[in-house]
């Protein structure tokens, strides 16, 4: 299977640059991953379409103010990204700048903070703070990091926005979208129709947001993102399951923390790094439905909803999508994948046959 594969055409006024006015004001396009039937509606609506015995999934990370500005001793100007945050002093981040800073440089923030740049390894920088603290930092300078596609400034609103209501845990640079759909209002409806609800946390990493750059993808090298996945939420999946209801995740970000803490077969409490790649032919463990938004052509995001409702479902659901005026990506619209994909996905020998 070649990144060709996962292309598809896509208007650019079609890309969502702002949110909606309401949160749960987006539209919800259903897919079943096992027939490939299509249905539209609104998000507002997700309630009627869940059963008292499912179980939502979802990330609480909460985003960083994680783009900061600043300035190299010699007075050229720098943006720096922080990927995750170490300790109150060092941080590893991206850095842009006319010339890339080496080992050893200074660079002092717009709040006049001072850092030094300790070393490079790729395109990864370690920072260490040499006055104040990153959290206070960010707080007083920071800027939120809208993903590239969002070509604006970031504004006030969206140190709200690009948050979900029910984020509680600091440390993504990038907001688990899916979930930014949830106002407190859907959240209650759900909850009184009987449906649990369960959190976990992964840190959205910059990396979400790299391209893939191999012809065939299964020579693409995932990034690693932290998580942590609690015994009640390993509890709730299991008793969800033994009821007759769906675990349904919301977010590709809940995903990639179900699926890797059930890598041995069963779902194991427990916290520490993934780099989890999920593409047709994975079988998943724990999840039995998908709340996600869409995503960019050739992505890893398109490879692992494809291997949950099958490329051609995911393809022919894009493109009615994108005949409907559906908004894209972050602040885009959403699709609730009520059931996966059942059989061998036809595209698995040409994978097998391009490695």
């Amino acid at each position: 299977m070649q990144l060709h594969d996962f292309h598809f055409e896509l208007p650019d006024e079609l890309i969502a640059r702002y949110p909606t006015e309401q949160r749960s004001a987006s539209r919800l396009l259903r897919l079943n991953g096992t027939t490939g039937e299509v249905n539209h509606s609104n998000f507002f609506q997700l309630v009627d379409f869940l059963e008292p015995n499912d179980l939502l999934v979802f990330n609480n990370t909460r985003v960083l103010p994680a783009r900061l500005f600043g300035k190299k001793s010699s007075g050229g100007q720098v943006e720096i990204l922080i990927e995750r945050v170490e300790s109150d002093l060092e941080a590893i981040a991206h850095v842009r700048a006319n010339r890339s800073p080496k080992p050893g440089a200074r660079l002092v923030l717009e709040d006049g903070s001072e850092l030094e740049v300790l070393s490079k390894d790729g395109a990864l920088y370690e920072l260490k703070l040499l006055t104040n603290d990153w959290h206070g930092v960010m707080q007083a300078v920071g800027h939120m990091p809208l993903p590239p596609y969002i070509d604006r400034e970031d504004e006030l609103s969206d140190k709200e926005r690009y948050q979900t209501v029910y984020s509680k845990v600091e440390g993504a640079v990038a907001a688990p979208t899916a979930g930014l759909h949830f106002d407190d209002e859907l959240l209650d409806k759900i909850a009184d129709k009987g449906v649990d609800t369960a959190f976990v946390t992964l840190h959205v990493g910059a990396g979400t947001f790299s391209p893939v750059r191999v012809e065939n993808i299964l020579e693409h090298k995932m990034h690693s993102e932290w998580y942590e996945l609690s015994p009640e939420v390993c509890d709730k999946v299991k008793s969800a399951r033994q009821k007759g209801g769906r675990v349904i995740a919301v977010g590709t970000t809940s995903v990639r923390c179900l699926e890797s803490a059930s890598s041995q077969g069963s779902i194991q409490a427990g916290s520490g790094e993934t780099d989890i790649f999920i593409y047709p032919g994975y079988e998943f463990q724990s999840v039995d439905a998908l709340i996600t938004n869409f995503h960019l052509p050739e992505s890893t995001l398109m490879m692992l909803v494809s291997a949950f409702a099958s490329r051609k479902h995911i393809m022919n659901a894009y493109n009615e999508a994108v005949a409907e005026q559906y908004r894209f990506f972050s602040y885009g619209d959403s699709m609730f994948i009520t059931e996966p994909f059942k059989g061998q996905h036809p595209e698995i020998n040409s994978l097998v046959g391009d490695t």
